[in-house]
């Protein structure tokens, strides 16, 4: 975990550490190339070659959600015990080889193993960022930090499907690749960069000296196996979180909502609207450039103000926009909700990742972070598997229906959770 001494060497004055730039610069270009195969490359190549239904679709973009979801948490503990270096070091090179291997294969079974290795690449990427990123901002620039990280996540998975799109075209794929393999050859660079072992160990003794003197002031003693210890552990951190029961759930269906439009947005887009290829990426724009232009705004805003108005306004503006959306056909109307929809996340993302920062005690902050994120791991995993087979047996509006529902249904929720922490969430 980056403790004190890593704070104090990295960022003496500022967030914009090189520690935290590395970090930002991995996110970004992992997240561009994951984006640019998941929501652009995969379905449509396995639509048109492989000729599959989204069903299978959303499978296979559930094995990717999969193998990222499962390791998040065990990610999250050995961040805590061995560093960033050799946990994103890893990731990055089981990302490169899923792009090497989907650029030399036409199997689905291949595709199949590399989705798998791509969730797998990227599971050490969110645990390593937030966990960092969080511990260098501290208390009071929860929101900003926040609205940075989700910027560069969105920023990479915005752009990513918009610039494939001018390296395909009449099925010939070569350069697309050219392009992904060289960006993640300069990330496994990058990644090299990160604190390594050595520096990671002073922090942790200075942390573990911490750790042992708080544990001799409230009288705590450690049972002696592993098992026992980890029991111990996992208490101590249920006991040190400070947020409604009802946040967990919350956390599954927030995800959950965007889970069931992943696998659907492009089909919707290429085969519903019939957009060409320059208006899909226009559509691709209008959303994402306003929810990036925004982020960052709207973290300075909530660690101002806190969140519970944010995330009010942007659980019911999103939920009305899909519950709308495919119910409209004029070109000029559809940009208006998909720019408002890209507002509604602008609103939503830094809020409700701040408050849940608020919760983590910082001693922990690898784990439980890897932990939440497994959580709502879940819902970007089970969501696209509930998308395709509602797409296919129902109709193309079920996916966008589901998500706008399951959005408004977190309106109330949140509501409750405020008033029920009024002090927590108002000034968190």
């Amino acid at each position: 975990m980056a403790t004190k001494l890593l704070k104090e060497k990295l960022v003496p004055k500022t967030i914009f550490s090189g520690f935290v730039l590395k970090l930002l610069f991995i996110m970004f270009f992992v997240e561009f190339v994951k984006g640019a195969l998941i929501i652009t490359f995969l379905p449509i190549y396995l639509d048109d070659v492989l000729k599959v239904g989204a069903l299978v679709i959303g499978w296979t973009l559930a094995v990717q959600y999969l193998g990222d979801n499962l390791l998040r948490t065990p990610i999250g503990w050995l961040i805590d015990q061995i560093g960033y270096r050799a946990c994103m070091l890893t990731g990055v090179l089981s990302t490169f080889a899923s792009v090497a291997i989907i650029a030399t294969t036409s199997s689905y079974f291949w595709i199949i193993v590399a989705c798998a290795l791509l969730g797998m690449g990227t599971a050490p990427l969110w645990p390593c960022v937030i966990t960092g990123t969080t511990e260098i901002a501290g208390e009071k620039q929860r929101g900003t930090i926040m609205g940075v990280v989700y910027m560069a996540w969105l920023s990479g998975v915005g752009l990513g499907p918009f610039v494939i799109t001018f390296f395909i075209g009449n099925d010939h794929y070569q350069s697309a690749f050219r392009l992904l393999i060289g960006i993640m050859i300069a990330v496994v660079i990058v990644a090299f960069l990160l604190p390594g072992m050595e520096k990671h160990l002073q922090s942790k003794e200075a942390e573990k000296a911490k750790m042992q003197k708080n544990a001799a002031h409230v009288g705590l003693k450690r049972p002696g196996n592993r098992f026992q210890r980890a029991q111990q552990y996992l208490n101590e951190v249920r006991k040190s979180l400070t947020m409604s029961p009802l946040m967990f759930p919350a956390m599954f269906f927030q995800t959950f909502a965007l889970g069931l439009l992943t696998p659907v947005l492009t089909l919707y887009a290429t085969k519903i609207l019939a957009l060409s290829g320059e208006q899909y990426r226009y559509f691709l724009l209008a959303g994402g450039l306003v929810t990036v232009l925004f982020m960052v705004p709207v973290g300075k805003l909530v660690d101002r103000w806190g969140t519970k108005w944010f995330l009010h306004i942007g659980f019911l503006l999103s939920s009305l926009v899909l519950l709308g959306f495919t119910y409209t056909r004029s070109m000029p109307m559809l940009y208006t909700l998909v720019v408002l929809l890209g507002a509604s996340y602008a609103l939503l993302i830094p809020a409700w990742n701040a408050l849940i920062a608020a919760a983590i005690p910082p001693e922990k902050r690898g784990a439980v972070w890897g932990f939440f994120l497994t959580i709502e791991g879940l819902g970007t995993t089970i969501g696209p598997v509930v998308s395709g087979k509602i797409w296919d047996d129902i109709s193309y509006h079920a996916p966008f229906l589901a998500s706008g529902s399951v959005l408004f249904v977190l309106f109330f929720v949140h509501i409750y959770i405020s008033q029920k922490n009024k002090g927590v969430l108002q000034h968190e």
